[in-house]
């Protein structure tokens, strides 16, 4: 399975499909896999540092100095993004541009303005 779904009862990530059911390997809680996919677009609205929840076209603002990985670069706190762009998949859900260059942040390192 290419995206474990975590166990709704112990929240470990070791689960497997079984007929129309999950069944969690470390607990042994099963669940149907009908109720997972609705789990799984609850969880699409992405919140930032706050808990507000993000739109397209959002302006936003750092609440932390993140420095880039493989790079010099420091995006200093407070910088202000004025337009994001939301993205699915991985763990990195903001897509945006900065005078230093494009990057990819989470959003729990932002607060909307």
């Amino acid at each position: 399975m290419s995206n474990p779904i975590a166990c709704p009862q112990c929240t470990l990530e070791n689960t497997y499909p079984d007929g129309a059911n999950f069944v969690c390997a470390d607990c042994g809680y099963e669940w149907p896999q009908a109720a997972a996919a609705v789990e799984e677009e609850a969880d699409a609205v992405i919140r930032d540092a706050n808990g507000t929840v993000l739109n397209d076209g959002d302006a936003v603002v750092l609440i932390k100095d993140l420095k880039v990985k493989g790079s010099s670069i420091v995006l200093k706190q407070g910088s202000k993004v004025k337009s994001i762009r939301l993205v699915s998949g991985g763990d990195h859900e903001v897509d945006c541009k900065l005078d230093q260059g494009n990057f990819m942040l989470k959003a729990c390192f932002l607060k909307k303005v």
